[in-house]
């Protein structure tokens, strides 16, 4: 295959990288440059930092370093590429500005310290909305010189800010319920109070509803973290206007107070819930065991007895998700017919599972050293 030949892949897998975007980004540009220059001045080699080797170190090239150019200029990405999500968080904006005002209204009207947290948590939806909103835009920029593997974890960053989010909220129930508790005080407008506070329930449980379905359907942690916040909002509302329906029917003013120390609690559950799973993701943890269960069992059913994997690993970023492999075949096969083998085999993963990132090694199973990396 040669030296250049093996470079023109490596750089046609870079080009192909960058979420699938079709333009190529400058540095790879620069490097298609390098590696093709007519004048023979460079080798196809690919150096570990961007550059390319001398031709006097790769004698046994079997291509001259212009033949690389046709394969690169003609590479088509093969992976999906990113969907702007960033409506969902205009959306979620949206109803934030909403209900933050209906509830103000709610609490004006009845004095409710309860209706009072459930509007302070309604402001911490919006900045986290427009946190969200940073981060989706961010996620799908292009990689670039700095970022080879892009952003996508920015949505991590959304996920655990809102999360901190959520705790600051919190405690500033839990210190309003206590107060009120120990200076309870008679409520009014107790029935005007709950309608408006439902009508915004409602409206944030049908936004959770839309932001949830989108956020698992295109593995946005984003949009998953900002959906699990408004349904947490929707259920403190619930909890807050049965407090206060209990207020005006027992006439125990503490009632309110209770439930606003119980709807602070469950906050902080929730809080350290998105803080604990996007911490996770940042370090890369695998996809979930029946994912990767199905993958495995794709992979090993389609190539047949010959061919083994081992070194199987999974990731994700944001709305991306990784899959490596180590393919052991017969040593007396081509690299031709592995190769083909291998890529036939990623293209039929990436049919079935459009969002995966695939990356292949291939060995020759009857090479020790192919089986120094079985701890991997």
């Amino acid at each position: 295959m040669g030296v250049v030949g093996a470079a023109a892949e490596e750089v046609g897998a870079k080009v192909a990288m960058p979420d699938g975007a079709v333009d190529r980004p400058a540095w790879v540009s620069s490097l298609v440059a390098e590696v093709t220059m007519p004048d023979g001045a460079v080798c196809g080699e690919v150096r570990n930092n961007g550059g390319v080797s001398n031709p006097e170190t790769c004698p046994d090239s079997d291509q001259e370093p212009s033949s690389a150019a046709p394969l690169l200029e003609t590479a088509v990405p093969r992976h999906r590429p990113p969907k702007d999500l960033s409506k969902y968080a205009w959306l979620s904006m949206g109803a934030a500005v909403a209900t933050i005002v209906l509830k103000v209204v709610a609490w004006w009207l009845s004095g409710s310290v309860g209706l009072l947290s459930d509007a302070a948590e309604s402001l911490v939806n919006l900045v986290a909305a427009i946190v969200a909103l940073i981060a989706l835009k961010l996620s799908i920029t292009p990689p670039n010189e700095r970022f080879n593997y892009g952003r996508s974890k920015a949505e991590y960053f959304s996920a655990i800010t809102e999360g901190v989010l959520i705790f600051l909220a919190a405690a500033a129930i839990l210190y309003s319920g206590v107060k009120r508790f120990i200076h309870p005080q008679p409520l009014d407008n107790v029935g005007v109070s709950l309608l408006v506070s439902a009508v915004a329930s409602v409206l944030n449980g049908a936004v959770a509803w839309v932001l949830l379905t989108r956020g698992r359907k295109e593995h946005s942690a984003t949009l998953t973290a900002d959906g699990k916040h408004l349904l947490t909002d929707v259920w403190t509302s619930v909890g807050v206007i049965v407090g206060v329906g209990l207020v005006w029917v027992s006439k125990w003013d503490r009632f309110d107070a209770l439930v606003a120390i119980a709807v602070g609690v469950n906050i902080l559950v929730t809080g350290y819930k998105l803080i604990a799973s996007s911490g996770a993701a940042l370090m890369d943890v695998s996809l979930p065991e029946e994912d990767r269960r199905q993958i495995e069992g794709f992979m090993r059913g389609y190539c047949g007895a010959e061919v083994k994997f081992h070194a199987i690993r999974t990731r994700e970023a944001g709305y991306r998700r990784f899959v490596d492999f180590h393919m052991l075949v017969p040593g007396e096969w081509t690299v031709r017919h592995g190769h083909d083998v291998m890529e036939d085999l990623i293209d039929a993963m990436l049919a079935k599972w459009p969002d995966l990132r695939v990356m292949g090694h291939l060995e020759p199973a009857d090479d020790p050293r192919s089986y120094e990396d079985l701890d991997v």
